[in-house]
């Protein structure tokens, strides 16, 4: 009795001072904490949900729908499921795994089928992570922005035929040069039915071809995202869209622009006619359609267009009923507020006062004149706020990471769904505007040269002293919900080693306790995902993703090539040569000139070098074989005079990247 008294003392004592014996951590994936629940149960209480208008603008005008939406590819591979979110209606209210507000905004990017947007104006939403939309011209169709793959862009136009009836395309509007808005475009027609782009744009219309028509710049823009940093940002859009983890209620929602990354072929074809000036109006098949350039809003070149006939305004991802991105989570060049802004308020003031629809390429359309006026004077005012905010507080003197701690929407602002951080943060866009005026220095030199992140957590854990020690304490900050800085510590002693089985299990916990709690959906992903490699390691060379057809990369310029080129070169083992390259391409009537000097590849457009070492010419394309160090095809296509050693040195030598996989570097530790 009296051993039984002493155990019960010793802990109930333990318990008083905080050195209880906790349970163990386990790979499972947790349910949400009572602290995580509440937070989202508080979120919850500041809205109502039932009712709201982006919710009824979300089913508005709905004309068919399968009742279960999977579709897979000629192998039977599941590349787009609507099926995969059926959890969704197994809920009344949001679960305590998953914000309220992002939670709502999945249900509503669940209603997929074909809308009516205006009579002659229709969308397919749901089959992919953008929308197709139809224009009735007076014969046929004119395509927006046809999706990411092309079994989705299939599916999309066989639902519009078996409801609308059959009628040929007259052309395809493509608002700017992301995948998900231009990959599926093999599934409306193949290049031998796009028209000529050497033609005029009326002698394209009535060529019986059907024109491809873009906003200015769109194909070099198209390429160089996914050519020259596309390895990189492939990787982490596996954390941004959460192709890693699977849809349910403690996994994947939808990204606020839609359910999520489509998993098909991308396809692509050179555009015919590029757009150069807002204003100018090209008539479709007895339609009219204004285009307004908006370069360096959500891309680098984007445009909206305003339908006169249907007194509609198509805002392309310049409105998109959410916070959308000045800087996206899977790398891309920083997007300019300011500019986002000025192009919004000049469409109110070129169309707002005509339109009476408002519809794009993500989400659902706004009604009501009213309604649309507020929607993108709003929208306006929201980057606007960011990016001028961003700057007063830089010009105050704090940083960075001070910025986005401190920075918050005014009240009115927040108070709107259709911008809420679904997609895009407030905290991440100031950190862009930082990033575009400031760059990466903060001013204090103590971070001009930092260790690496490996070096660094060796140092800090060092210095911490046990790491079971920094353990229990951070085990008992996690006990008080403060998950930030308990992801933060345990994940320094994951990169000081990333054997700790321990410090990765409660990394995992904290970081999947962020995901519950957060509004947007890339947040949500990439907390997630990180939870489950630092469990279960890294599956990313393996995972299920997009494939392409390569007709993107071969669109590559000869320019384009030789800059991948001098990615791919192995700069080090070339550091002591010095010779030069000319290159003649009969095919497309150009000659260039390359010299690789101390490991670095020089290129002189148009201009050979004079008494050059080597001398090819071939076809194009052929460089392809040289940028893969295809022996035989070059053999067979490429036409080599003076040192062809040196050739192949430098061929050998293009291999700093392994085109042959998928990327699968790792990300949440070493």
């Amino acid at each position: 009795m009296k051993k039984t008294l002493l155990v019960l003392g010793l802990s109930a004592l333990l318990l008083m001072t905080g050195c209880s014996k906790q349970a163990p951590l386990t790979k499972d994936v947790k349910p949400a904490t009572e602290i995580t629940a509440q937070i989202n149960a508080d979120v919850g209480a500041q809205w109502e949900l039932e009712n709201t208008q982006e919710a009824e603008f979300a089913v508005r005008g709905l004309i068919d729908a399968p009742q279960v939406l999977e579709l897979t590819d000629e192998n039977g591979k599941v590349v787009w499921s609507q099926k995969a979110y059926a959890f969704l209606d197994e809920h009344e209210t949001a679960p305590d795994t998953a914000n309220p507000l992002l939670w709502q905004n999945t249900a509503n990017n669940h209603a997929y089928g074909l809308f009516e947007v205006v009579d002659g104006i229709y969308q397919v939403r749901g089959y992919d992570m953008a929308n197709l939309t139809v224009v009735e011209g007076d014969s046929g169709w004119i395509v927006f922005d046809p999706l990411m793959s092309v079994e989705c862009t299939k599916a999309a136009m066989e639902l519009v035929e078996k409801n609308l009836g059959s009628r040929p395309v007259k052309a395809v509007i493509i608002s700017h040069p992301h995948a998900d808005h231009f990959g599926g475009i093999k599934g409306i027609l193949t290049a031998e039915e796009a028209a000529d782009s050497k033609l005029s744009i009326e002698a394209q219309l009535s060529s019986g071809k059907i024109p491809i028509i873009v906003p200015e710049g769109f194909t070099e823009h198209a390429i160089a995202e996914n050519v020259y940093a596309g390895r990189a940002m492939t990787r982490r859009a596996m954390y941004q869209y959460g192709t890693l983890v699977e849809p349910g209620a403690d996994g994947t929602l939808g990204i606020g622009i839609g359910m999520g990354q489509s998993k098909g072929l991308v396809s692509f074809i050179t555009p015919t006619y590029e757009v150069t000036d807002t204003g100018e109006t090209i008539t479709i098949d007895g339609v009219d359609f204004v285009f307004q350039l908006t370069p360096g809003t959500e891309a680098p070149a984007e445009m909206n267009t305003w339908l006169p006939r249907y007194k509609a305004l198509w805002l392309a991802e310049n409105c998109t009923g959410t916070l959308h991105n000045l800087y996206t989570l899977r790398g891309a060049q920083i997007r300019d507020g300011a500019a986002w802004s000025k192009y919004i308020l000049q469409a109110v003031t070129l169309y707002g006062n005509e339109a009476e629809v408002v519809f794009q390429s993500h989400n659902w359309p706004h009604w009501g004149k009213d309604t649309i006026r507020e929607y993108m004077v709003n929208t306006a005012a929201v980057y606007r706020f960011i990016n001028d905010q961003t700057l007063t507080y830089i010009n105050q003197g704090y940083t960075e990471d001070e910025i986005c701690n401190m920075i918050e929407l005014p009240e009115a602002l927040s108070q709107n769904l259709y911008t809420r951080q679904y997609y895009g943060t407030v905290s991440h866009n100031a950190r862009a505007v930082y990033q575009k005026y400031m760059g990466w220095y903060d001013a204090n030199p103590v971070h001009l040269a930092p260790l690496t992140p490996t070096e660094s957590a060796k140092k800090w854990v060092e210095y911490l002293g046990d790491p079971d020690e920094v353990l229990r304490k951070a085990r008992q900050d996690f006990d008080k919900g403060e998950y930030s800085w308990v992801a933060e510590v345990t994940n320094t002693l994951v990169f000081a080693d990333p054997g700790n089985e321990q410090a990765r299990l409660l990394c995992a916990d904290a970081l999947e306790q962020l995901g519950y709690q957060a509004e947007s959906g890339p947040w949500r992903n990439a907390y997630l995902t990180a939870a489950q490699e630092l469990r279960h390691g890294n599956t990313s060379a393996t995972a299920d993703s997009t494939g392409s057809d390569g007709s993107l990369q071969m669109e590559m310029t000869p320019t384009m090539m030789f800059d991948y080129m001098g990615i791919l070169l192995d700069k080090q083992a070339m550091a002591e040569e010095n010779f030069t390259i000319n290159v003649y391409l009969p095919d497309v009537e150009e000659m260039h000139g390359l010299e690789i000097r101390n490991g670095v590849l020089l290129h002189y457009e148009h201009a050979p070098r004079e008494n050059a070492d080597v001398t090819i010419r071939c076809p194009k394309n052929a460089l392809f074989y040289i940028l893969r160090n295809n022996a035989q095809g070059v053999s067979e296509t490429v036409k080599v005079e003076g040192n062809a050693e040196l050739l192949q040195l430098f061929m050998e030598n293009l291999n700093q990247l392994d085109l042959s996989t998928p990327p699968s570097f790792n990300i949440i530790e070493p």
